[in-house]
């Protein structure tokens, strides 16, 4: 940042990430955004503060996880800080931020390749093929449940090569809570009431990008598109940016500084200011 950033701007990034990954999976961003001035933090989920490997050996903290837990725990970092910061997620993690920014919290936000927040159910056969390996057992529902390697290519890397998913698949894959993707991947629309993944899109918050990619399977651009549209009451700003070409991958393949780049400028563009104290929402 430089001398002339208002000093209410905001100076930090938060990064969130998805099911299947685990903070290592913004690796490259966390460089990148440091040396543009920024402070960046990426936080676990409750439990993920071990290592991907040690995870791997011990699934039961992943199983156990619940997402009230996991708002709450993300939520008293943002908290926690001095101004209110830019809060980026990516699949699940788009969720989870869209949950935050329910709470009032963040000065602006973008999620990539998102997974959904209830009542959107766009359901593409792609977005089924890739979570399939999950929902064809009900047994998985209690337990954490994982992609085999091919599984994952289709899901998440498809834009390369089986040897360049392979590499990425040993490097972050990690089994995933069954139950979440059971509760708010197949039924949670089916459910009387409001769920875990429920959001007031007329609702006022700060703004809001939506980025898709044009080849990502697991979560569709159709399905973010149709997320962006439940806002369309709200006197927020969202928008949608979609890149060509991009799997789920999308942080982390060929060309991800592109990706970076773009949600970064327009976080910082359409940052709103902290309100204060005793000033109406």
């Amino acid at each position: 940042m430089s001398d002339t950033t208002p000093p209410t701007a905001p100076d930090t990034v938060v990064l969130v990430h998805g099911l299947w990954m685990t903070p290592r999976s913004w690796e490259h961003w966390v460089p990148y955004y440091e040396a543009k001035g920024f402070r960046v933090l990426t936080p676990g989920y409750p439990g993920f503060e071990i290592e991907v490997e040690a995870l791997r050996e011990n699934p039961e903290v992943i199983a156990r996880l619940t997402v009230p837990e996991t708002v709450d725990h993300l939520a008293g970092i943002v908290e926690g800080l001095d101004r209110p910061p830019i809060i980026m997620g990516h699949s699940f993690g788009g969720t989870l931020t869209q949950l935050l920014l329910a709470r009032g919290l963040g000065a602006s936000a973008v999620v990539i390749d998102a997974a959904p927040t209830e009542g959107v159910r766009v359901n593409p056969p792609s977005q089924i093929k890739s979570l399939f390996p999950i929902l064809n057992n009900p047994a998985k529902a209690h337990r954490a449940a994982g992609f085999t390697p091919e599984q994952f290519h289709y899901a998440f890397t498809n834009t390369l090569t089986a040897e360049e998913s392979r590499e990425v698949y040993d490097r972050y894959h990690i089994p995933a809570p069954g139950s979440w993707v059971w509760a708010y991947g197949l039924i949670a629309n089916f459910k009387p009431g409001k769920q875990e993944t429920w959001v007031d899109y007329d609702a006022d918050r700060a703004p809001l990008l939506f980025i898709t990619g044009s080849e990502d399977h697991i979560m569709p651009a159709s399905v973010n598109r149709s997320n962006a549209h439940k806002y369309h009451r709200s006197p927020a700003v969202t928008e949608v940016l979609d890149f060509e070409g991009r799997s789920h991958w999308t942080c982390a393949e060929p060309g991800w500084e592109a990706v970076a780049d773009a949600a970064l400028d327009w976080a910082v563009a359409h940052a709103r200011a902290p309100q204060a104290a005793g000033e109406p929402a």
